[in-house]
């Protein structure tokens, strides 16, 4: 049976199409979920895309996590299920408490839009096994309010916990505590990424192709479990 998974639509998201694109061309059914619907509609796993939901008022994320949507969400995703924040998803993943720590505004406080090197840290999570530990790629960042952030022994724990899933190579773009681009939870299951792995699937549209296994990665969780 195909894998279904869910790209939730807030007001102010933009990426959404693209994420759905991903998961068809990754394999999987893709299923297109409405913030204000608590129904998951039996999907398998949940992408929460980038964009500005409800305008970032208040902070980035912050109303989207009062989404009723994101009431099932939250409940899924502590019972196991794979969730991928993405950006603004990333920012709805730390305001839902599900990750820690917060995202910020850029040190340079500007938005920043360009091809980003990253590697990936941690190559066990649902949404990374089809890396390995140490590879190194690029996908487009796009952000305003990237830099992750949080108190020493938050940053102490994710580092000694193997749940740094991916660093910033050769440039830190937006003042990211220890290069960090993106974290999991500590059953592996929920992902938080600020760099757009779904603009990295396609020749056509590139810069590589190597954002993809983000999506072919929870196929193989969700076969595995």
């Amino acid at each position: 049976m195909t894998a279904r998974i869910g790209v939730v639509t807030f007001p102010g998201s933009l990426d959404d199409g693209d994420a759905l694109r991903a998961v068809k061309l990754a394999g999987a059914e893709p299923v297109s979920l409405w913030h204000r619907d608590k129904d998951l509609h039996q999907v398998d796993g949940v992408v929460l895309p980038g964009g500005f939901s409800y305008g970032d008022y208040l902070r980035c994320g912050a109303i989207a996590r009062f989404s009723p949507v994101m009431e099932t969400v939250i409940e899924r995703a502590k019972d196991g299920m794979p969730v991928l924040g993405i950006c603004n998803g990333f920012q709805v993943l730390c305001e839902s408490h599900l990750l820690p720590g917060a995202l910020t505004r850029n040190d340079h406080l500007h938005f920043i839009c360009r091809d980003q090197k990253l590697r990936i840290e941690n190559a066990d999570t649902a949404w990374t096994r089809d890396y390995t530990a140490g590879q190194e790629i690029t996908v487009p960042l796009k952000n305003g309010e990237g830099g992750y952030v949080a108190d020493e022994r938050t940053l102490d724990e994710l580092e000694a916990e193997g749940r740094v899933v991916a660093r910033y190579l050769d440039v830190n773009p937006n003042g990211s505590r220890r290069d960090i681009a993106g974290i999991t939870n500590a059953a592996g299951n929920v992902v938080g990424l600020m760099p757009h792995p779904e603009h990295a699937v396609e020749a056509l549209t590139g810069p590589t192709t190597e954002g993809l296994p983000f999506f072919t990665s929870v196929l193989k969780q969700l076969v595995n479990v």
